[in-house]
């Protein structure tokens, strides 16, 4: 899409979306022989509903329009599920994604917002992405703009205590164009969330106590995650937290099976064919 204002979207074409998305993540990684598409796939949904369902605004023939409103992914070791949404979207020719993670490739293993139009912060080390947001939403405030910042971290990530900063930061200056969204995938890189950092729960009084507006939601629910983004533009006065209950590789058995949902391993290309046919199954077969 390549309109400031995207036309509305139905319930039905935003599944559709989200499923030649998830095709495209498993893909591009199985080709790269790595890369996190569990990762990706908890978050494709969502990211599915900001970039095609009228939620956010942006012209990807233009992708330093100052009125635009601005994506970080925080947690960049998610990439492929955002490079997806950008070709989807038209930032960049869709032939680019067979690159990924190829040397001299702007399809970078992490974001990079010096080679690939549409990336609106370098990220990858982990705590860092809600600050920038912070950061470009003051800035709206400075410049007299009305442009809102949409920012997911993870769930893992949240166990750094840069995010717990700009948390704080943020409700103390009631920046309500900020909106945080958590892929609470329950799993991080060396285990189940709730082991290696139990104290994060419970992560929605949490986020209340630093004064924020807080919401839950079924992550891939696609109507569910439409309502709670537009819910969250109302809000005024304080900043937003969505927190996003999702699986990685929901409903495709080679995730389910893993330890740790394949953080950071890409499915084997002699099983490919197999996840592919079970993705197509769970979402009907859509053509």
């Amino acid at each position: 899409m390549t309109t400031s204002i995207q036309e509305q979207t139905s319930i039905e074409e935003l599944q559709k979306i989200s499923w030649q998305l998830s095709r495209t993540i498993l893909e591009i990684t199985t080709k790269a022989g790595s890369g996190h598409p569990s990762s990706s796939l908890s978050a494709i949904d969502v990211l599915a509903v900001l970039y095609f369902g009228d939620i956010m605004r942006y012209d990807a023939e233009r992708p330093n329009w100052p009125d635009r409103d601005r994506f970080i992914l925080s947690k960049g070791h998610a990439a492929p599920g955002l490079y997806a949404v950008l070709a989807e979207a038209g930032y960049f020719d869709s032939h680019l994604l067979a690159t990924l993670r190829q040397i001299n490739s702007p399809v970078e293993g992490h974001p990079n917002m010096r080679r690939l139009a549409g990336v609106e912060a370098s990220t990858g080390s982990l705590g860092q992405g809600l600050s920038i947001g912070l950061g470009h939403a003051l800035a709206a405030r400075v410049d007299k703009r009305d442009y809102r910042v949409y920012v997911m971290i993870g769930d893992g990530e949240a166990d750094e205590g840069q995010i717990w900063e700009a948390a704080m930061s943020a409700a103390k200056y009631k920046v309500d164009n900020l909106t945080c969204i958590l892929d609470f995938n329950q799993f991080q890189q060396t285990g189940p969330v709730e082991e290696v950092m139990p104290a994060l729960e419970p992560i929605a009084a949490k986020w209340e106590a630093f004064g924020w507006d807080v919401g839950s939601v079924d992550g891939h629910n696609i109507e569910a995650i439409l309502q709670t983004l537009r819910t969250a533009r109302t809000v005024k006065g304080r900043p937003q937290m969505i927190i996003a209950h999702t699986l990685k590789g929901k409903g495709l058995s080679i995730f389910e099976e893993s330890e740790n949902r394949m953080h950071g391993n890409p499915v084997p290309e002699d099983q490919l064919k197999e996840t592919l046919e079970a993705l197509d199954a769970l979402y009907g077969g859509k053509e």
